[in-house]
C-alpha cells in the first residue's frame, strides 16, 4: 500500500467550510481589533500564506488562540458545515482498502463529529482537535507515535502551506487538495508529494507503490 496511514486536515480538505469562514472572519474582525478581507480579496489571500495573511491583516500571532477559539464556537454555534460532495464514500473506500485513516485539525473534535455524522466518525481511527495552525507537526509527530507508524508510511493531506510545512516537518509525505482555503497554484508550486484535484483522487493512497 502506498501510504498505510493517512492522516487528514479538516476545515478546506474534508469539510466545505470556506464560506462559513469568508463570513466568520469578518464578526472575528471587528471583534478581536484585525482588518477584515474585503471579499475582492479573497482570491489574493487564498494566494498568501498563513503568516503572510496574518501580517496584511494585521494580526499578531499572540491573538491565534484566542480567535481560533472564537471561531470554534461560532461554528458550535451555527449549522454543521457540509462534507465535500464524495467525502463521505471516498472515506469509506479508504478504509475498506485497510488504509488507517485519522483527522488533525486546529477545530475541535466535537465540530469535526457533528460535520461527520455517527457513522462516519466511527470510521476514523482517531481524531486530534485544536492543533496550532503553525505547529501541526509536533501533533502529526505524536499521532505517527501513538499508531506505531514511520513517518515513511504516512501522508497528511491539507490544503494550505501550513499544512505542507507541518507534514515536512514531521517528515510524512504531503498531499494537498485543489478543492480548500489556499489557491491550487500556491500548493502546486509547493511541490507535494501528492497532488488531488478531485476528491475520489484520495483513492491513490490506498494504491501500491
Amino acid at each position: 500500500m502506498k501510504y498505510p496511514l493517512a492522516i487528514f486536515d479538516f476545515d478546506g480538505t474534508l469539510a466545505d467550510s470556506f464560506p462559513f469562514f469568508v463570513e466568520a472572519q469578518v464578526a472575528l474582525a471587528r471583534r478581536h481589533g484585525f482588518a477584515a478581507i474585503e471579499e475582492g480579496r479573497i482570491d489574493e489571500m487564498r494566494r498568501l500564506g498563513p503568516r503572510e495573511i496574518m501580517r496584511r491583516v494585521d494580526f499578531p500571532s499572540w491573538k491565534m488562540p484566542i480567535v481560533v477559539a472564537d471561531f470554534i464556537r461560532m461554528m458550535r454555534e451555527a449549522p454543521p458545515v457540509p462534507l465535500f460532495e464524495g467525502v463521505a464514500g471516498t472515506l469509506r473506500q479508504l478504509r475498506d482498502c485497510g488504509v488507517r485513516v485519522m483527522i488533525l485539525t486546529s477545530n475541535s473534535e466535537d465540530n469535526v463529529r457533528r460535520t461527520l455524522g455517527e457513522e462516519l466518525s466511527a470510521l476514523i481511527e482517531s481524531i486530534d482537535g485544536g492543533a496550532h495552525m503553525l505547529g501541526k507537526h509536533r501533533r502529526i509527530a505524536r499521532m505517527l507515535g501513538r499508531a506505531h507508524t514511520q513517518a515513511a508510511h504516512a501522508i497528511y493531506i491539507g490544503d494550505q502551506l501550513s499544512d505542507a510545512e507541518g507534514a515536512r516537518r514531521a517528515g510524512v509525505a504531503f498531499g494537498a487538495v485543489g478543492w480548500g482555503y489556499a489557491h491550487p497554484d500556491v500548493l502546486r508550486a509547493a511541490a507535494p508529494d501528492e497532488f488531488f484535484d478531485h476528491v475520489p483522487e484520495l483513492l491513490r493512497v490506498a494504491r501500491a507503490i
